[in-house]
């Protein structure tokens, strides 16, 4: 699985454009999230093969920013801190969270600086159930 940073106009129709340019690929988005922050707009959208989904982007016009591996892991949801938890687990193995949001199968989509170190955590994070 790979989050596609995509760089967006502050404007109607920018959101659209992305959905549209995949649709018209046959891409599915996974997940992910856009904002619009001082008049720039950022998304960040999970997809099974990223780069596929970059080309499909920049075929269109579209500027990709960054391509990378992710971090997903399922949380216990019916216990109050596990977010707060993990990510504390993360920062103590040194990994900067860079992107965090949800899938469609509800699991914590994470975008890494060390991705090994990342990895680790969450095989242990899984194991302890």
């Amino acid at each position: 699985m790979h989050d596609v940073e995509i760089l967006l106009d502050d404007r109607p129709g920018s959101l659209a454009e992305l959905g549209e340019a995949l649709g018209n690929a046959g891409v599915s988005i996974e997940g992910g999230a856009a904002f619009v922050t001082d008049g720039r707009g950022v998304g960040h959208f999970l997809f099974e093969d990223g780069h596929v989904a970059a080309r499909a982007l920049e075929a269109a016009g579209l500027r990709v920013n960054t391509v990378r591996e992710v971090v997903a892991l399922k949380l216990r949801q019916t216990e109050p801190g596990q977010l707060g938890k993990l990510c504390r687990r993360m920062a103590l193995a040194g990994v900067n969270i860079v992107v965090q949001y949800s899938d469609h199968a509800n699991r914590l989509i994470l975008v890494v600086d060390d991705m090994e170190s990342a990895a680790r955590v969450a095989l242990e994070w899984s194991r302890s159930g």
